[in-house]
C-alpha cells in the first residue's frame, strides 16, 4: 500500500481506487500540493449533484473515465456504480456510449470543420442502434452523449445533444451538473492514471 497524505487518501477512497498505482498523485502528494485539496473538493462536490442521482453521477463518471481510457478510474467508478445500484447492463451501456460518441465526435467534427456540402450529403453509414432504446433511458443516454461530446470537443455534437436532452425534459441545471462532473473527471484523469 502506498503512503499518502490524509487528503490524498480521502480522494482515493472517494473514487474507489485504493489498489491502483498512483505515481503522479504520489508526486503531487510528496510536495503537499494544494491542488490535491482542490481536486478532492471538486470531485466530492461534482459527485453530489442536486439534479443527477448518485447512480447517474457514478455512471456518467464511468463513461468519461472510459472515454479518457483511464483503467484505474474505470475500475473505481464501476465499484462506485455498483454501490449506487447500477446494473452491469447500465455500466456496459455507459461505456458503450463513450465508445460510440468518440467515433461520432471524430466524424461530425470533420464534417463541421470542412463545411462542404458534398460531405454533408454523404451518408455516415455508422450503426447507432444503441441510441434507439437505451437501457439508461433516452434522456440520460443523451446527457452522457452530450458530456462525452463536450469532452471530445465536437461543437456540432454538443449542440445536437444539448438540444435533444432539453427536448427530452432535462433542465439547464441538469446539463450544467453533467458537464461540471465531466470536466472534473477529465482533471482527475491527469492525476490518476
Amino acid at each position: 500500500m502506498i503512503q499518502l497524505s490524509e487528503t490524498s487518501a480521502e480522494l482515493v477512497q472517494l473514487i474507489r481506487i485504493e489498489d491502483a498505482p498512483l505515481p503522479i498523485l504520489q508526486l503531487l502528494d510528496s510536495t503537499d500540493s494544494r491542488y490535491i485539496r482542490d481536486l478532492k473538493v471538486n470531485i466530492s462536490n461534482a459527485l453530489q449533484s442536486t439534479t443527477l442521482t448518485e447512480t447517474e453521477t457514478a455512471l456518467l463518471a464511468l463513461s468519461i473515465a472510459s472515454n479518457q481510457k483511464n483503467n484505474a478510474l474505470v475500475v473505481g467508478f464501476q465499484k462506485l456504480a455498483l454501490e449506487k445500484g447500477a446494473s452491469i447492463e447500465e455500466q456496459n451501456e455507459a461505456i458503450s456510449c463513450a465508445s460510440l460518441l468518440a467515433g461520432n465526435n471524430v466524424f461530425y467534427r470533420f464534417r463541421h470543420f470542412q463545411q462542404k456540402e458534398s460531405y454533408n450529403n454523404m451518408q455516415a453509414k455508422i450503426k447507432m442502434n444503441i441510441m434507439m432504446k437505451p437501457v439508461l433511458g433516452k434522456e440520460f443516454f443523451e446527457l452522457i452523449s452530450l458530456a462525452v461530446s463536450a469532452v471530445n470537443g465536437c461543437e456540432m455534437c454538443v449542440n445536437a445533444h444539448e438540444h435533444s436532452v432539453r427536448e427530452l425534459g432535462a433542465s439547464e441545471e441538469r446539463v450544467w451538473d453533467a458537464i461540471r462532473l465531466s470536466s472534473v473527471i477529465v482533471s482527475l484523469d491527469k492525476v490518476v492514471n
